[in-house]
């Protein structure tokens, strides 16, 4: 097998996000666990590696689509990527999502009680988050956008209250792969996002928004981890090398 294999899930997808279709398609995390292999990964699920190995390359070496190459994309401008599309998306769908899911649990939740454990999940969710996004925007963030300007600008920074960037940007980590945990979670109880025979508009409805939710924070969190955080951290090395 190629040299490529030795890649991890993280940095297939930090190169092409194309490839992310593909492990999504096999239900491999390439977010929170983005940094195992393919063999690994497919070993744990009992997947044949050289069959998605084969889907990976052939995406790889396709030049006919056009993608974005986050990977590219100059430190601050993912920041603002990020904040503008995913965060505001978690802020502007989740009171959304919290009315439907109340609504679902008065209506259907005597008939359907699994939608009470769904509730609960996902306010735990939208709490965390939001605390989560606030530590990002108010601490994380800003740090790196001033470790970026210092590089630009040649010249010195001081070092942060937390230590090394490693510290805050372990914790967010952290906090990423809860969240991971607790969607796999709600995707189990709803069946990966199936409507019982019975479900109203508003039920099908909140299904559907819950699993696009799901999406875009596996997307999130990929640009976090396997991007971002890791353009960071190299930069800090640069920065305080002497």
């Amino acid at each position: 097998m190629n040299i490529l294999e030795k890649q991890t899930i993280g940095e297939y997808v930090a190169n092409d996000f194309r490839t992310a279709s593909v492990f999504s398609k096999y239900g491999i995390d390439f977010c929170c666990k983005g940094n195992r292999t393919i063999e690994e990964a497919c070993s744990k699920k009992g997947l044949d590696a050289e069959l998605i190995q084969k889907e990976i390359d052939k995406i790889v070496k396709s030049k006919n689509s056009n993608h974005t190459d986050f990977q590219s994309w100059p430190i601050d401008f993912l920041i603002d990527y990020i904040k503008k599309n995913h965060h505001r998306y978690i802020e502007e769908k989740t009171p959304t999502l919290l009315a439907y899911l109340d609504k679902l649990c008065k209506v259907h939740g005597s008939a359907h009680p699994e939608l009470l454990l769904i509730n609960e999940l996902f306010k735990s969710s939208a709490g965390e988050l939001a605390q989560h996004m606030k530590k990002e925007e108010l601490i994380l963030f800003p740090f790196i956008e001033k470790m970026s300007n210092a590089i630009r600008g040649n010249f010195s920074l001081e070092p942060p209250h937390f230590g090394k960037v490693e510290n805050p940007i372990a914790m967010m980590k952290d906090e990423h792969e809860n969240e991971g945990d607790r969607f796999v979670r709600i995707s189990e109880l709803t069946n990966n996002y199936t409507p019982p025979t019975d479900a109203c508009n508003t039920y099908k409805v909140t299904f559907l928004m819950l699993q696009e939710f799901e999406q875009d924070l596996h997307k999130h969190i990929h640009l976090e981890n396997n991007i971002l955080f890791i353009k960071a951290i190299e930069m800090e090395k640069k920065l305080f090398a002497s």
